[in-house]
């Protein structure tokens, strides 16, 4: 089953074990280019978000593009700091007493969500013998987002520091503003929330070393309007004499990832009935969170081509259904169907609810075609349970 996906881009999926991630470091190289195009061109510093994408096998090829890692845990600080060249940066809504000694003494910078928290561990920073970056996190109460699972500013949120919070704290010591309220959005989202930004932060913007734009910029996509971008990362360095960073997850391994999977049974009801060796709950739980519909290679929607099936898991659950598709031609147990876009939010998400194993995962170069980075088994599943 070789599927061309690119211009002189073909990718023999056979070769792989079902189910399969199955990374192109070709894509992945092509949409570095883009966010080091940006870097060499307003001077700003970009980070790999690693909670959308932590494939460290790829984190050498990563540091020669980007600048770091950026974490919101104690082990995702720690991965990058042992995996990736570069600067390592953290941002938690708190820290645990019992972690906050080793991300001093791992990370660069340190972002904080509250006044407490800023005041809790102050000292602690100070007597680390490092000089380690402290900036706190503001919410602008402002958004474009509109389902609240992901907007960082919908009433009441715990992700941020108000304005009117900000203004009763002693800012000593304090090196940096991030903000992040995007997800999945273009530049002209950035541009307007940036105005809020000044608006309401300006003034101490003036005092900071830097600010961080945070994530959800989707950099690499076709429709990016990457002019806007720069534009507003040379008009916020130039009025506030700031270092500008930025840290995107999705759009580091947009569109460079597939999901190999294999038609198990097909089963006949008031509609035709595909039973898969992978899972939406399991393997791409986002489909279920966000939820949303990915595609596969060489399908349509539902009865735009003959065929038309309902594709779904071999777990007990009931809502474990991926979509609906069809096909130009029926589909029969062994098939193989490839979904596209599962870089991101898969690796980092995935579990073994019902026993389900981990897909496999595979990295594709020039140089060595199609290489099995990591295998599952029995073990993974029975040592996380006791």
């Amino acid at each position: 089953m070789a599927v061309t996906i690119g211009i002189n881009m073909e990718l023999d999926f056979t070769k792989v074990p079902t189910p399969a991630y199955v990374v192109d470091e070709r894509l992945l190289k092509k949409n570095l280019e883009i966010l080091k195009s940006v870097i060499d061109q307003t001077g700003c510093k970009i980070l790999l978000a690693q909670k959308a994408f932590s494939m460290f096998s790829v984190y050498p090829l990563i540091s020669k593009y980007l600048n770091g890692t950026t974490a919101s845990s104690l082990f995702e600080a720690k991965l990058g700091h042992e995996e990736m060249e570069g600067e390592v940066h953290i941002y938690s809504p708190a820290y645990m007493e019992e972690e906050i000694d080793e991300i001093i003494s791992i990370c660069d910078h340190i972002v904080f969500n509250s006044k407490n928290q800023w005041e809790k561990y102050l000292d602690k920073v100070k007597q680390s013998g490092r000089h380690v970056e402290c900036g706190l996190r503001i919410n602008p109460e402002y958004s474009e987002i509109e389902t609240d699972m992901y907007n960082p500013c919908f009433e009441n949120s715990r992700l941020g520091i108000t304005l009117e919070q900000l203004k009763e704290i002693n800012l000593q010591g304090i090196d940096g503003l991030h903000f992040h309220t995007m997800c999945e959005q273009n530049s002209d989202v950035l541009e307007r929330t940036l105005k809020v930004v000044e608006e309401r932060f300006g003034s101490y913007l003036h005092d900071m070393k830097w600010i961080n734009f945070g994530g959800g910029h989707h950099i690499t996509r076709e429709d990016y309007d990457l002019e806007t971008l720069i534009r507003c990362i040379k008009h916020i360095k130039d009025t506030y004499n700031v270092e500008v960073y930025l840290e995107p997850g999705e759009a580091v391994a947009l569109n460079t990832g597939f999901l190999v999977t294999k038609v198990l049974d097909i089963v006949e009801s008031k509609m035709n009935l595909a039973i898969v060796d992978t899972s939406a709950a399991c393997h791409m739980p986002d489909v279920l969170e966000m939820p949303y519909r990915p595609n596969i290679i060489g399908s349509g929607k539902a009865n735009e081509y003959p065929y038309t099936y309902r594709l779904g898991a071999p777990t007990c659950l009931s809502g474990d259904v991926i979509g609906d598709y069809s096909f130009k031609e029926p589909l029969k147990e062994g098939d193989r169907l490839v979904f596209c876009d599962m870089a991101i939010y898969t690796m980092v998400k995935n579990n073994t609810f019902n026993g389900m194993n981990l897909p496999s995962i595979v990295l594709y170069s020039e140089d060595e075609g199609m290489k099995v980075i990591r295998k599952f088994g029995y073990e993974d599943f029975k040592m996380r349970l006791s």
